[in-house]
């Protein structure tokens, strides 16, 4: 049985495959691929892009979505095993995956990390309970540590861009403030992906914000094993010279993981990191990416976002085709 967990469990040709097969996808044509089948879409946290795109994606190929929002149209879940429930949860992951799976023939979840330890929140709980109790594959649909679906939308995205292979071609990913400490899901993904393809990756980041060591460690071997580069600045306008992509994103810092007031106080301190026209200036003709939602002119600004060569709309699209490839891919006819 196959999941969508991380693209780190697929190869480079593995992931070209679900590229390829995602632009055969953008017609609007109805399918029937899915004919009969079910997927199950659990919501831990809000979501736009994510839950529509994910319920079209469904049914376009002739199949039904059920989403499910934990703690208001389904029971709270625990995730943890071997504790007394007590508390507010009424349902264990364990008893939910095992009957979703009797109902579903996939179950798509997203979960963001709980916030408080980063021991906890590194293991990937949630998702990591799904996947060892569910009996259908299990697509994430963003989790504590990964948002893979959103990292093959922005591969396809850099791929359409460069008219072929992204590798060789320069991309920043460049931290950004926030008034809130954002999980590491997105940023962890997209500077996977990039390495799996071989780009040349700059990570921009005040020296707190660095992504985890054992983030970092697998995309040097990503690096040693399939060509490309990847370097860490704490500048970010260092960061953003010469890119051809620079892609914003806020993440918490581990060092202040769990701890908000000094984590807020962090922040405070690089106000200024944040994406406007001047930057953009440096890069190459740069593209502006971000995945959504943005904090207009705290993270990008208006005239950035707003740019003829920003691509945020692009990538939101390109969601909806590489969800479709994905659910091709494991309940499909697609091998």
């Amino acid at each position: 049985m196959n999941h969508f967990v991380s693209t780190g469990d697929f190869t480079r040709a593995d992931l070209t495959r679900l590229l390829e097969s995602a632009r055969s996808l953008r017609h609007r044509a109805p399918r029937t691929d899915l004919a009969g089948k079910s997927v199950g879409l659990v919501f831990f946290n809000p979501s736009l892009r994510t839950r529509v795109s994910m319920e079209i994606a469904v049914t376009s190929l002739g199949g039904h979505a059920v989403a499910m929002d934990v703690g208001a149209n389904v029971w709270p879940m625990e995730w943890l095993e071997g504790l007394r429930m007590e508390g507010a949860a009424a349902e264990h992951v364990k008893d939910a995956a095992n009957v979703l799976s009797k109902y579903c023939d996939a179950i798509a979840i997203r979960s963001f990390p709980d916030g408080k330890d980063w021991k906890e929140d590194r293991l990937d709980p949630v998702l990591r309970a799904f996947v060892k109790h569910a009996k259908v594959p299990v697509i994430n649909m963003e989790s504590a540590l990964w948002h893979p679906l959103q990292a093959l939308a922005d591969i396809l995205t850099v791929a359409d861009e460069v008219k072929g292979d992204p590798a060789g071609h320069k991309i920043t990913l460049t931290w950004c403030t926030h008034p809130k400490a954002l999980p590491l899901a997105v940023p962890n993904s997209l500077a996977l992906a990039a390495t799996q393809f071989g780009m040349d990756l700059t990570i921009a980041c005040p020296v707190e914000y660095e992504l985890p060591e054992e983030v970092m460690s697998t995309l040097n071997a990503n690096v040693k094993s399939g060509g490309g580069s990847v370097r860490v600045v704490h500048d970010q306008d260092a960061g953003v010279e010469g890119a051809e992509f620079v892609y914003a994103k806020s993440w918490g810092s581990l060092r202040t993981y769990g701890r908000a007031s000094e984590g807020m106080r962090d922040r405070t301190r690089y106000r200024d990191w944040r994406v406007t026209e001047e930057r953009m200036a440096r890069t190459a003709n740069g593209r502006f990416m971000h995945c959504l939602p943005i904090r207009r002119n705290v993270v990008a600004d208006d005239a950035v976002i707003d740019s003829p060569t920003a691509l945020v709309y692009t990538q939101a699209a390109n969601r909806l085709v590489v969800q479709k490839a994905v659910l091709l891919k494991l309940l499909g006819n697609t091998k």
